[in-house]
């Protein structure tokens, strides 16, 4: 089972065709790194910039989708000379396989890094099967 692949795959993470984007602001694709261990799948992504008032985590059907806005930050009595990166929009999309339990989906957000813990289903989690003696 550890080497096969997950059906939790990155679709392609652009502006999505189907829709308008009503913010003039670039759009970042979150780096993500994926850990699986036998109770769940995690996902960590870099998204600086973003606290948990600015970040929406949303699963509609099999796709799972992470998106925020990093926001410039506002300092009295003066001004950046200069930034070496830059605010706008965070998003990417992922699809959920059936081996995911989908009501226990948890995230939490700390110094701009989204993780997600994906509690694997009971159908799916390895067990011990009892011998009995015949």
């Amino acid at each position: 089972m550890a080497n096969e692949p997950k059906e939790l795959q990155k679709q392609t993470a652009q502006t999505p065709v189907e829709t308008e984007r009503t913010r003039n602001s670039k759009v970042y694709v979150p780096k993500v790194d994926i850990y699986e261990t036998k109770e769940a799948i995690i996902l960590v992504a870099d998204m600086p910039g973003v606290d948990e008032k600015s970040v929406d985590v949303v699963l509609d059907k099999n796709t799972l989708t992470i998106s925020g806005t990093a926001e410039a930050l506002a300092f009295q009595d003066h001004s950046i000379a200069y930034a070496e990166y830059d605010v706008g929009d965070y998003q990417r999309a992922f699809t959920i396989s059936d081996e995911v339990d989908k009501d226990k989906i948890e995230a939490t957000v700390r110094n701009g890094v989204l993780r997600l813990i994906l509690h694997k289903a009971e159908k799916v989690k390895a067990r011990k099967i009892a011998i009995k003696g015949a």
